[in-house]
């Protein structure tokens, strides 16, 4: 059996946009489909947390920034095949003035602490899939969601090119979210059902190419 951590941000935990603060249950989210999808062959763990970002800390919302929270969970899941890193949209935030290559050099970052991390007895380090995030919507300053500004919306539009670029750059997959999903029109910000059932199926369409057998 291959292991898979999902590692990732609300819509990796299945925020449920109609809902503000629940979750999506189990097989809806698109964790939890890709389980369902990929079993027995594959064990997939789910680490998404709200309002996790790639390497910056918001005052706001302490203990999110995923670069640190790494270790931890790759100390404690190892060994793993398979890593998604599906991180960016929380960088949009005013707060963080970040442009969309900054956001992606960032992303690259916590794939590269993936790469190197010392898995000891259990390695060898697994392969790595970047996933650029879905856009966010106009209105996303009124979202319940607190710390985005129109601005994102433009900015969102424009991630894609930079993971690509960062991802072929040191051999990792790549898959852009945004050309499979979207943002849910309730709060501009989370998927509905339909969108986790089309990124679960373009993930489990690239992992059965890329790990045949």
């Amino acid at each position: 059996m291959r292991t898979l951590l999902c590692f990732g941000d609300s819509n990796t935990f299945g925020t449920d946009p109609l809902h503000p603060g629940t979750r999506h249950p189990f097989d809806v989210r698109w964790t939890g489909r890709l389980a369902t999808m990929l079993a027995p062959e594959w064990r997939v763990i789910e680490e998404g947390m709200g309002g996790r970002t790639t390497v910056f800390d918001n005052p706001l919302e302490p203990q999110r920034a995923g670069i640190h929270a790494l270790p931890i969970i790759l100390q404690s899941h190892r060994p793993l095949d398979c890593v998604i890193v599906s991180l960016g949209t929380n960088d949009l935030k005013e707060l963080f003035h970040a442009s969309p290559r900054t956001i992606a050099a960032a992303a690259g970052q916590v794939c590269a602490t993936i790469r190197d991390y010392p898995y000891g007895g259990c390695g060898p380090a697994p392969r790595i899939l970047l996933v650029s995030p879905i856009a966010v919507k106009p209105g996303i300053s009124r979202s319940p969601y607190v710390g985005f500004a129109e601005d994102s919306v433009e900015r969102s539009h424009r991630l894609a090119p930079f993971y690509r670029s960062v991802a072929e750059e040191n051999g990792w997959l790549f898959l852009d979210a945004a050309a499979v999903a979207e943002a849910s029109d309730a709060d501009k910000l989370h998927m509905d059902a339909r969108s986790h059932a089309r990124l679960a199926d373009a993930v489990a369409d690239m992992l059965r190419s890329e790990f045949p057998g």
